[in-house]
């Protein structure tokens, strides 16, 4: 599949350095020592089990699977490839920070989420991270956080999905981001449980207006997402600025779930469990459930449940992606460079017991586009092709991808 040139893509660079220079700190101070991040040369270094024979290779099928019928009332969701109510074909999806601390769990209603990205929140306090999980289905939310402040890097991944991001604030750094045109978003004031943790902890999303804690101690109704999306006068339907292709990735056919060797990658190496060492903080890690065909999400050592329902956060797909940084001030704010002008992105797609090496790219021939959508691609160059289901995305800072282990 030909692939196009990003001819434009050292402007959007410039344009993003130009907006670094002008930016300043939470107090409004110029970021004058801010200079992308090296401190992990610290750290233990642990490299990726590699195949013998890393060269590209012909994509043959080796398995024939034809694809399930869709079930009546339903289409395949552009999120998973799995089927969904037909009702929900136009919505837009919520795009939702949540607090990955320690303090902060268990998350309530992530396992319900159709893609969760984990990225470093700042390069201190041991790189600790936060989730932005995407998910179609939010009109039946009870209880689903807890809700933290937003980075610049999440506005235009949540933008790839037209998704309405939800989020308690964030620094300075997101003014320009958050003034993009694609950028719809609803921040703060979401409902405060009395869950005995500290004050940032307590705030979770709800779909209908429901009752939580003030800070005399007091009750308080607070406005669901239904009616905090109508007051601020966003579309709850794709708008303009949706993908302009039926689904964000390309899904195998429904029912069709299986190994990358079996897709036809006979350089695929085994992939038990996945660590991602950068992470020092979560101790970030995902182990393949044979029983399920999925892998499971571990945070300090333990395997996630949610809160709701005590369901396994789990996911049939893995995302690693190999992304520089830019680091904006001594608090350790940071933006991801998810545009690149330098070939060849390093990353691993994993599913079902086994990964291979992939590429990524965020095509933006113009400044403005920046919320395309990032395609992964085979080392043939052919956009992957993955299997139907939930989808796990990291990326990982360049200077910690050598610690990433999968065995």
């Amino acid at each position: 599949m030909k692939r196009k040139k990003l001819i434009s893509i050292l402007a959007v660079m410039a344009m993003t350095a130009s907006l670094l220079a002008g930016c300043g700190n939470e107090s409004g101070e110029a970021g004058s020592e801010a200079q992308p991040s090296t401190g992990f040369e610290s750290q233990p270094i642990v490299t990726v089990d590699d195949p013998a024979n890393s060269d590209p290779t012909t994509v043959e099928p080796t398995v024939d699977t034809p694809s399930l019928e869709v079930p009546a009332g339903c289409y395949l969701s552009e999120l998973t490839g799995l089927p969904i109510a037909n009702e929900m074909k136009t919505q837009r999806p919520i795009a939702v920070m949540v607090d990955n601390e320690k303090t902060a769990l268990p998350h309530f209603e992530i396992a319900e989420c159709d893609i969760v990205y984990e990225l470093m929140n700042s390069t201190l306090n041991d790189r600790v991270t936060r989730l932005m999980c995407i998910r179609k289905d939010w009109r039946n939310i009870t209880q689903m956080g807890s809700i933290r402040s937003t980075r610049p890097t999440n506005i235009p991944l949540a933008g790839e999905y037209n998704a309405i991001l939800v989020h308690d604030g964030g620094p300075v750094y997101i003014t320009d981001f958050i003034a993009k045109p694609y950028c719809d978003h609803l921040s703060s004031g979401f409902c405060r449980y009395d869950n005995g943790k500290p004050w940032e902890y307590r705030e979770y999303v709800t779909s209908q207006p429901t009752s939580g804690i003030t800070l005399s101690g007091g009750t308080q109704t607070y406005d669901g997402l239904i009616e905090r999306i109508d007051h601020a006068g966003y579309s709850t339907e794709y708008n303009s600025y949706a993908p302009m292709r039926d689904s964000h990735f390309l899904f195998r056919g429904y029912g069709t779930d299986i190994t990358p060797t079996e897709m036809g990658y006979s350089n695929a190496i085994s992939a038990n469990n996945i660590t991602i060492g950068t992470f020092i903080h979560t101790q970030t890690a995902l182990k393949y459930n044979a029983e399920t065909s999925t892998y499971d999400y571990y945070l300090y050592g333990e395997r996630q449940e949610d809160a709701e329902d005590g369901e396994v956060v789990s996911f049939n797909n893995v995302i690693l992606q190999c992304t520089d940084f830019y680091r904006y001030d001594e608090h350790g704010y940071l933006l991801y460079y998810y545009i690149d002008p330098t070939p060849a992105k390093e990353g691993w797609y994993i599913s079902n017991g086994e990964a291979i090496k992939i590429t990524w790219e965020k095509e933006c021939p113009d400044a403005k586009l920046d919320y395309n959508i990032t395609k992964y691609y085979d080392e043939n160059g052919n956009e992957i092709e993955i299997n139907p289901g939930k989808t796990y995305i990291a990326l990982v800072p360049k200077d910690g991808w050598n610690t990433v282990v999968i065995d």
